[in-house]
Order: structure tokens, then C-alpha cells, then sequence
């Protein structure tokens, strides 16, 4: 996969709160003491990330934010772009300055990439699964505390969709607000009046006769959950394009081409950010000979 078009950007404010806070925990109470214990003060390195195994780069904001925050004077050139598709043993960046400070980044730095890699990695595995039909892969709010809108931005740099980020930016109707409510339909009324015109709203059916129901009253979009690729299809063909579809439950890759194949619209997996391995890369220090001689401790002549 070629790096995805017109990516929005994280906003740098967000990026450099979280690596400060990720910074200030693994520095502790007195710094980095390893390497103030073994490299001289004045010494300098250069190093690169590189990936070690193939996958789609996301998160380098985070990784040039964790070592402009330890020490401005590193330089850092970004080689790759986010939603980039790598393969083992790309170098994605490289990096020159401090010593001490290239190394008490460098864990940070590779926590965000590592991790915001994986998520796109796997979004970019599913989107490649149903790149035959005209379902989008979206995710969910299924995602670890803190790091919603840094891991909804990887699903995007793999080519994925955003759903909602949070309990305030849409009504989605489950099936224990239908148990209080009382019904699919009453659910949806009670919520068309309480909508906002910009607020949108979706309701989740587990049964055709829900969806029947549920269509009564006009919803935005319908979550269709847990249904078979057969079931789908008479719930694509029942909806005749009055809402949006949405398939969600039981997705992995051996399933969502199926899923896919029904005409679904989106099709939603927590996955992609509550499981994804981490995409291994690595910093690796780079230091010729004569940089070697210079970090040296001299001793000092009697």
C-alpha cells in the first residue's frame, strides 16, 4: 500500500502532551542515570529507526516530539511518511545529537511507533482483505485510555475510517438502551428528539424484525451485529440504501471478505486497536571510529 493521501495531522499540542507526560514517567525522580553513568556529557551520536519486519509507519510526530523534548538540539529527518508501507530493514528516520539525550528518548519514542504501527499494520491488512468490494473498515471506541485519537489516527494512516471518538459525538442506540427504552422504535424516537440536526444517530439490531422496526423511523444508520454474510445480504436488500450500513461482531480475516461481500457499507472492528501486535522497529546507533575516539573519557595527564 502506497502512503495514504491527504492524512490529517494530529494537532501538535496533543502529541507534545502525551511525550511529555510518557517522558516524565520513564525519567523518573533523576534521569536517565544509565547513560549519565556511562557517556561522557559532550558526546554525540547519530543513529536510525528502521523497521524490522514489513507493515504501514504511523505515529513519527511521536517519535520527533520525544527527542525535540529531551534536548533541541537533536536533529531528526523523517525518510518515511506516515501511512507508508515498509519493508524489513526500511530506515524511517534518522537521528543526530546528544548522546545521553538520543538514548533517554529513545524508548518513548519507539512505544508510540511501535504501537501506532501495529494499529495500522492490521487495518491495512483488512482493508486489503475487502479492497474488491466498497466496504470501509472502521474502528471502534474500543481503544486504550488516553490514546483514543492517537489510535484512531493510525486506523486512518492504514487506510481505515473513523467512528465516533466518544459518547458525545453521536447517538449510537445498543441493545441495552433498547431493554430500558422499551423498544427499537420507541429507542430511536426518544433520541430524534433529543438530537441535536448535526447529531447523527445509528441504532444496532440483531434481527431482521429489529431492522424492519427499527427502518419505521428513519435512523442515519443501522449496525448490523453479529450476522451471518447471508443474513446480511437480506438486510442490505430490506434497507434498499434508506441508511447507511454498518456490520459489526465476530470480524477477523478469515471472515470479512464475506462480510464484505454482502454490500455492506462499513464494516467495524475493535481489533485493529484493542489487539494489535506492536510493528517491531528499532533505533540502532551509528558511531564511525573517529566519533568512537572523540566520545572517549580522556585521562587526565599528571
Amino acid at each position: 500500500m502506497a502512503s495514504q493521501p491527504n492524512l490529517p495531522t494530529l494537532p501538535r499540542i496533543l502529541v507534545t502532551e502525551a511525550v511529555r507526560t510518557a517522558l516524565k514517567e520513564d525519567l523518573g525522580r533523576a534521569g536517565d542515570i544509565t547513560s549519565m553513568a556511562t557517556i561522557p556529557e559532550a558526546a554525540t551520536a547519530t543513529a536510525v529507526i528502521a523497521t524490522r519486519k514489513p507493515g504501514t509507519l504511523a505515529g513519527l510526530a511521536f517519535a520527533e516530539a520525544a527527542f525535540a523534548e529531551m534536548d533541541p538540539a537533536i536533529r531528526f529527518s523523517a525518510l518515511k511518511r506516515d501511512g507508508d508501507s515498509l519493508k524489513p530493514g526500511t530506515v524511517v528516520a534518522r537521528i543526530s545529537g546528544p548522546a545521553r539525550a538520543v538514548l533517554s528518548a529513545e524508548r518513548v519514542a519507539l512505544n508510540y511507533l511501535c504501537h501506532l504501527s501495529g494499529v495500522a499494520t492490521e487495518t491495512a491488512k483488512l482493508v486489503a482483505l475487502v479492497s474488491h468490494t466498497t466496504a470501509r473498515i472502521c474502528c471502534t471506541r474500543k481503544t486504550t485510555p488516553g490514546l483514543r485519537a492517537f489510535e484512531k489516527y493510525a486506523v486512518r494512516c492504514g487506510g481505515g475510517s473513523n467512528h465516533r471518538f466518544g459518547l458525545d459525538d453521536a447517538i449510537l442506540i445498543k441493545d441495552n438502551h433498547i431493554a430500558v427504552a422499551g423498544g427499537v422504535a420507541e429507542a430511536i424516537r426518544r433520541a430524534r428528539a433529543f438530537a441535536g440536526h448535526l447529531v447523527k444517530i445509528e441504532v444496532e439490531v440483531d434481527t431482521l424484525r429489529q431492522l424492519a422496526e427499527a427502518l419505521t423511523e428513519s435512523p442515519d444508520a443501522v449496525l448490523l451485529d453479529n450476522m451471518k454474510p447471508e443474513m446480511l445480504k437480506k438486510a442490505i436488500a430490506l434497507v434498499a440504501g434508506r441508511a447507511i450500513t454498518e456490520a459489526s461482531g465476530g470480524i477477523n480475516p478469515e471472515t470479512i471478505a464475506g462480510v464484505a461481500e454482502s454490500g455492506v457499507d462499513y464494516i467495524s472492528s475493535g481489533w485493529i486497536t484493542h489487539s494489535a501486535p506492536t510493528l517491531d522497529l528499532g533505533l540502532d546507533i551509528e558511531i564511525s571510529a573517529r566519533q568512537v575516539g572523540k566520545n572517549k573519557v580522556g585521562k587526565k595527564k599528571k
